[in-house]
């Protein structure tokens, strides 16, 4: 009877805070900060011609568009965007790569353009469910699939690679990506302007390792676009924060050595002045759990200026299956 009375009270007293720390951090609603990332860069293509758009399904059902550039008898090239923005980040880069390789670019579930509501999912894993059914829809049989993502999308490609659906791509491309936010590559608050809730975080984590997700649709991070991002044309296309489940679902599994190992061949290009991650330090860190990699840190890059380099682009051609 003690021993259930005890069981009882320690469950009450886990439960207790859990909740407590996750009412403790209230989202702020975070939209600008001095220190950030000069997303300027990435936003609008007016010196190319826009990409045109097909219409598919989302794993639930759901009709979106995503960017297509079509090549016969090509690889089919799966570009996955960053964090607080959507597919148009790649439109210089898809044109850079046009005739390569088949190209498909959708702007992810949770964000401007993408299926859902925005910043937030259904459940878990919902984005790698959206890119496999994307992937099913668009692959002929026999045409070889590389998934490429910037960022979080590069997190998400090593996510997926790890996966239930991780044997639809036979090449991944991995452009400055996100590991974990405890990672040897990352820096603090991934260069200033990704702000999470790290309370709320844990009490989350809490409530999941017993099987609760009532509560994953909270804010968990939150987001410090620039001032000329959020007051300019394009402001309303930014996605400002995101709940647990997205947060989670957009990046490598905690043990993200082992979505790594899980890799296909892949190509791994960083900047080297990166202001997000360590882009010296992704060899040492990746190659001893898959020796599938191929690194390479371009001089004179940041963190989103890599995505449109002109190495990029001839380093992305070269590995083209």
């Amino acid at each position: 009877m003690k021993l259930v009375v005890f069981a009882g009270i320690s469950l009450l007293i886990f439960f207790a805070i859990a909740l407590g720390l996750i009412v403790s951090q209230p989202a702020k609603g975070v939209k600008s900060a001095a220190q950030t990332l000069v997303f300027e860069r990435i936003m609008g293509a007016g010196d190319v011609a826009p990409l045109p758009r097909v219409e598919v399904l989302a794993s639930d059902g759901a009709r979106y568009e995503v960017a297509h550039l079509a090549a016969p008898d090509k690889p089919l090239l799966v570009m996955l965007h960053g964090s607080g923005w959507h597919g148009g980040q790649f439109t210089r880069l898809a044109r850079a790569l046009e005739g390569a390789a088949e190209i498909v670019i959708p702007s992810l579930r949770g964000h401007y353009q993408g299926p859902g509501e925005r910043g937030d999912i259904a459940h878990m894993g919902q984005l790698e469910d959206d890119i496999a059914a994307l992937i099913r829809a668009r692959a002929a049989p026999g045409q070889k699939v590389v998934l490429l993502g910037h960022s979080s999308g590069g997190g998400l490609v090593v996510r997926f690679a790890g996966g239930a659906h991780g044997g639809l791509i036979d090449r991944a491309i991995l452009l400055a990506p996100f590991l974990q936010y405890d990672a040897p590559t990352t820096r603090a608050n991934s260069g200033g302007w990704a702000h999470p809730l790290t309370r709320r975080i844990i009490g989350l984590s809490m409530l999941n390792m017993v099987g609760i997700h009532a509560l994953d649709g909270l804010t968990a991070m939150e987001f410090a676009m620039p001032d000329a991002v959020l007051n300019g044309p394009l402001g309303d296309q930014a996605t400002l924060a995101y709940s647990w489940r997205l947060n989670q679902s957009y990046a490598p599994r905690r043990d993200y050595l082992g979505d790594i190992s899980a890799l296909p061949p892949f190509l791994l290009i960083a900047g080297a002045e990166d202001e997000a991650f360590v882009a010296e330090g992704y060899a040492p860190l990746m190659t001893p759990a898959s020796p599938n990699g191929r690194f390479e840190v371009i001089a004179g890059r940041g963190h989103l200026d890599i995505v449109d380099a002109p190495e990029t682009v001839a380093l992305i051609k070269d590995v083209l299956p």
